[in-house]
């Protein structure tokens, strides 16, 4: 250092009680240094930071926090919070600052005076009149370094840029982006330790001189205790934070009418009661709402919204009808960096990763914001957001010490503060992250469930509430039993209801949906105008529709704990090659999903297109950061063939459409599927079962029909004459029957007489087939003779399915019995069969997308390759 401006700065340290010396660092101990630090209410070096950016405003300076920024630059530099070269620079730039606005040393120790007196101090409490005194004497008896010798030392010098002040090392810069929170001085070297984490030693990183109570802050202000955590937290700040359900809410809001916008208000309301509520119950009343929360979410202050709901709310509507910027992510951004440095500091993060994580965050800003004010303005309205009170006029005074400041370290253009390096290292580390396929699951489920994403990086232990929630799922919702395994997930896959609705986009982009017009009536119109929405989806495979169930069945049965873990990774792994094959990024498949999502929403009144969409949109999404390197091609779940799809399909309305190949089942399915087979059926095993379905194939009802009631249509007087008979006597059980469809037949009820209702066997056999499956008693060999004998039969009998329609109500209404609903189940029956004719709704069954067996091709190609093996006629 210039040794004229070493030995000024020692004198004036007299002012502040030190003794002097030509070179000041050396006049305490480093531990001194410290404890003076702290008691000068600067107890780490990003308190130090901010001292030093006081010191400098944009207007008239405090000539006082000049001379206490002198001796903190002393003090910092013996307890090793900044480097030699960093010290010297501030000096200079100090000093100059100081000569540049006094004339001498007694204007300069009269406008301390000042500063004292308008602080309140007062004259001999601490030895600084006395200090002053000697000073000017020294001055006068030009002793020492006076004010010409201090000038003359500084002259020609160029002030020091504000870059020199602040660490610009590319490992240094990433630290910049905290300056909000506070600015990074630099100091030691940082180093780590074999496994990683840092080491406090003299060269290595001082986490007590940059962050000495961290583990307290982290653990009082985030409620994180351990580095898995931190990391867990760090993640969910980079890919949603808070910024999610703020962007939601706006986007629902700002199309929602008064109405809307109060009633919204009501249930922020009503929710805050009744989590207030709750906590009472839980002996928790008082606590903020994080306490509370599950130990599955992290819940902590840091992530939970802030005091008042209804506050927020009302924030936020403001925000909407003065036309506010609705962009709220820098508080999330920023934070990230904080945190990521905390955990450096706490010895939780080697260097590489607190670095890849602030790198990380400033990534993400520099994909959202031009320039730091840009990002002061989002940070304000996000933390106005959280703490329920509009900050945002306040933005000048809160940013105003880093935006003016001559030296602050946002000079350095936001852009420049990630090198290209680091920033690679960065995305290949947060990627590395999220490499394993459970991300991908968590990734499509919290479509549903947003708090989904509070589990990235290191798997956590799933709380006890959670798992007994995913077991109640699997049974009530998903009859899903621990005997079925993990192979019982297969049946979860359905790449045939892909294929129907790739088809029906394909159609419907070229106008070949079915006619609307039905044998049975005319489809819905509101059902037709969603069916045409499907021509938007065409360019966009359908596999994500069943995969966002899919995924979300599979995390459900991955938290009951129930099931082999290894076996469930293979599924999720599987699940990813899918998605790879029929998407090649995260942007082709939000695109796909918000396409389709718009056109078959999985609720009708509550699409989740906004959901998708802020994925789509939002660079820190977990979508955009998942690993899109598909693994051996493997589905999770087999894929029917088109003929195979075809001859599930001809069931038809007897029960819920068949997407996928039927798996023998366990547990709660077993038991409906054996009562209603023995309760409609009168079949008790597996031997009447097949007994059954080879009388369905080889005569049925459609013999009976053929054999006892055929014959009355060639002699109408007999049919009468049996009537009568029949009315005039008593009746059993059976005679009712046989008496009933003798009126059926003199009536032609549902054109009995015209119609082969071979449909109605055929039907049946699939059904029951189906059945037999699921319950084990048909091998798959038995199972397929009996798909293919159905296939056969209904390429024999008919050529469309508007014939096998017919035949098959005229079945069910023949052979129903004569039951008080009747009439209701007669038209159930016609409305879902002009439901599946013409695919209004889209999933009522699949009928409209497949080509009946033997017909002519019928249908428009599809034009990727989501769909069923066994078409010809698909572009490849």
């Amino acid at each position: 250092m210039v040794e004229p401006l070493s030995a000024w700065w020692g004198q004036q340290l007299v002012l502040c009680g030190w003794r002097f010396s030509a070179t000041p660092e050396a006049v305490w101990t480093s531990e001194e240094a410290r404890a003076r630090l702290k008691a000068l209410e600067v107890p780490d070096a990003g308190e130090l930071g901010w001292r030093l950016l006081e010191a400098f405003p944009s207007d008239m300076p405090d000539s006082l926090r000049q001379l206490e920024a002198l001796e903190l630059l002393a003090l910092a530099r013996t307890a090793g919070w900044l480097s030699e070269a960093r010290t010297r620079a501030w000096l200079v730039r100090l000093l100059m600052a100081i000569a540049s606005r006094f004339t001498s040393l007694d204007d300069w120790l009269k406008a301390l005076a000042h500063s004292r007196s308008d602080a309140g101090w007062t004259r001999g409490d601490d030895g600084f009149f006395e200090a002053s005194l000697a000073l000017s004497r020294l001055e006068q008896e030009e002793a020492g370094v006076t004010w010409p010798r201090l000038l003359e030392a500084l002259e020609g010098r160029q002030p020091v840029p504000a870059t020199e002040l602040w660490p610009q090392g590319e490992r240094d810069r990433v630290w910049m982006a905290r300056a909000i929170f506070a600015p990074w001085v630099g100091g030691t070297a940082l180093t780590s330790t074999d496994d990683g984490l840092c080491e406090a030693s003299d060269s290595g990183f001082d986490a007590q001189g940059h962050w000495p109570d961290v583990q307290r802050w982290l653990r009082d202000t985030w409620a994180i205790r351990t580095r898995d955590e931190l990391i867990r937290l760090l993640l969910w700040l980079a890919s949603q934070g808070h910024r999610y359900g703020w962007d939601i809410d706006s986007a629902r809001m700002l199309s929602a009418s008064q109405d809307e916008r109060d009633k919204w208000l009501d249930e922020l309301e009503s929710d805050a009661a009744s989590e207030e509520a709750e906590r009472k119950a839980q002996g928790l009343a008082g606590t903020p709402a994080h306490a509370a929360a599950s130990a599955e979410l992290a819940a902590a202050a840091g992530l939970e919204q802030g005091p008042s709901p209804v506050a927020y709310g009302e924030l936020l509507l403001q925000y909407l009808d003065r036309g506010e910027p609705l962009e709220f992510a820098a508080w999330d951004w920023l934070r990230l960096v904080d945190l990521a440095f905390a955990g450096l500091c706490a010895g939780w993060l080697s260097r590489e990763e607190g670095e890849d994580f602030a790198a990380h965050g400033i990534d993400l800003l520099v994909r959202r914001y031009a320039d730091w004010q840009g990002v002061a303005r989002a940070y304000q309205r996000g933390r106005s957001l959280f703490e329920g009170a509009d900050l945002t006029g306040s933005t000048d005074s809160d940013w105003r010490p880093l935006m003016a400041s001559p030296v602050t370290p946002l000079r350095c253009e936001l852009h420049a503060l990630l090198p290209e390096a680091i920033r690679d290292r960065s995305r290949t580390a947060m990627r590395q992250w999220r490499s394993d396929s459970r991300h991908w699951v968590l990734a499509i489920a919290s479509i549903r469930e947003p708090d989904l994403l509070y589990r990235q990086g290191l798997p956590a232990d799933v709380a006890d509430a959670r798992r007994e929630e995913a077991r109640q799922y699997l049974n009530e919702t998903l009859a899903l039993d621990t005997r079925d395994g993990v192979a019982g997930m297969a049946r979860f896959w359905l790449p045939a209801q892909a294929h129907h609705l790739n088809q029906l986009a394909a159609d419907a982009a070229r106008g070949g949906l079915p006619d609307p017009q039905t044998p049975f009536g005319r489809a819905d119109s509101a059902e037709l105008e969603r069916r045409q929405r499907l021509a938007v989806c065409h360019r966009h495979p359908a596999s994500i529709v069943m995969a966002e169930k899919y995924a979300f069945y599979l995390l459900m049965v991955q938290d009951s704990r129930d099931f082999d873990a290894g076996e469930l990774a293979q599924c999720a792994e599987r699940l990813r090659s899918a998605l790879c094959r029929f998407y090649p990024d995260a942007v082709r498949l939000l695109e796909a999903w918000a396409v389709w999502e718009s056109a078959v929403p999985e609720l009708e009144d509550h699409p989740l297109v906004n959901e998708i969409r802020w994925h789509l949109e939002d660079p820190g999404s977990l979508f955009h950061w998942l690993d899109w390197r598909a693994s051996d091609w493997q589905e999770p779940g087999e894929r029917p063939s088109l003929d195979r799809f075809t001859a599930l399909a001809l069931s038809g309305p007897l029960n819920s459409p068949c997407w996928g190949e039927p798996m023998v089942e366990h547990g709660r399915g077993v038991e409906e599927l054996t009562g209603w087979l023995e309760g409609h059926y009168g079949l008790a095993n597996a031997e009447m079962l097949i007994g059954f379905l080879d009388f369905l194939r080889d005569a049925g009802d459609r013999d009976e029909y053929q054999i006892n009631y055929g014959p009355y249509t060639l002699n109408r007087a007999r049919l009468d004459n049996e009537i009568d008979v029949l009315e005039s006597g008593e009746r059993g059980e059976d005679e009712q029957v046989h008496l009933d469809r003798l009126r059926r037949v003199r009536d032609n009820e549902a054109r009995c007489n015209e119609l082969d209702m071979a449909a109605w066997d055929i039907a049946q056999l699939v059904d029951l087939a189906i059945a037999g499956r699921q319950l084990g008693w048909l091998d798959a060999a038995t199972f397929t003779a009996y798909l293919d004998s159905a296939h056969a039969m209904a390429r024999a009998h008919y050529g469309s399915w508007k014939e096998y329609a017919r035949g098959l109500f005229a079945g069910y209404a023949f052979f129903m019995g004569d039951t008080d609903q009747r009439d209701s189940f007669l038209r159930g029956f016609r409305d879902v069969l002009i439901q599946w004719l013409t695919a209004a709704p889209p999933l009522a069954g699949p009928w409209a997308s497949l080509d009946f067996p033997g017909a002519r091709p019928g249908h428009w190609p599809a034009l990727h390759l989501d769909t069923l093996s066994g078409d010809a006629r698909l572009l490849h």
